[in-house]
């Protein structure tokens, strides 16, 4: 083969890599907002949906993994190339967290079956919300090579994290006011605490995205507002 017609071939693998990690963003995503809107809505069987799409999620990741061993084996790539594989494998992990985090909220749903919700969720459906936007924006920015866009991300972390402290705030004081809130009042605390850990695993994604198209390492934290003791 020519040097033409080899990065033209590698040209076509990265666009495919970058296809395979895109459809995984998405059904990590949808596994996530799925798992949330099954526990709100106290639908056993689209929780269940979820549980039964891990299998699929786990798949698409070892392909990713064993797709970008092969292309670096096989074209030994320089410069961003390589920032794009050594990215890519490092988002898929964070996007295949996501998704077990989804799974996780899944079960949440299903042990909650039933069961009269404590109160009505309103802001665990926005960190879910948030976090779909925050992947959007990541993964976006990783196609069409907008970096500056993956910056966006930094800042919606924040309103994950604020909305987090409050979930955790209103459920304390529901079980002060009646201890038998208690186990109901500390699952729903674990949902939100786990939005907030795939918060921290999008922003790992769009460091990953502005790393790969720039060369520079990226902290979230030098894009997010100063934090305020409680």
């Amino acid at each position: 083969m020519t040097a033409i017609s080899i990065r033209k071939q590698q040209d076509a693998d990265l666009v495919e890599i970058k296809r395979m990690l895109i459809r995984l963003g998405k059904m990590s995503e949808n596994a996530v907002v799925r798992a949330v809107w099954a526990l709100k809505n106290g639908d056993v069987e689209a929780a269940r949906s979820v549980l039964d799409g891990d299998d699929d999620l786990d798949e698409l990741t070892e392909r990713i993994d064993g797709t970008c061993m092969s292309f670096n084996a096989r074209y030994q790539p320089l410069g961003q190339d390589l920032r794009m594989i050594v990215s890519t494998m490092h988002m898929a992990v964070d996007l295949e967290r996501i998704g077990d985090y989804g799974v996780n909220i899944a079960k949440a749903a299903i042990e909650l079956e039933k069961k009269p919700l404590i109160k009505p969720l309103i802001d665990i459906p926005r960190m879910s919300a948030i976090l779909s936007e925050m992947l959007g924006k990541s993964l976006s920015a990783f196609d069409v090579e907008d970096f500056e866009s993956a910056k966006i991300v930094f800042t919606l972390d924040d309103q994950i994290d604020a909305l987090e402290k409050q979930v955790v705030r209103e459920l304390f004081t529901m079980v002060m006011e009646r201890v038998d809130r208690l186990e109901q009042a500390f699952l729903l605390m674990g949902v939100a605490r786990t939005l907030e850990r795939a918060g921290d695993h999008a922003t790992n994604i769009a460091e990953r995205v502005i790393y790969m198209y720039t060369g520079k390492i990226a902290k979230a934290s030098d894009y997010k507002n100063p934090k305020n003791d409680d």
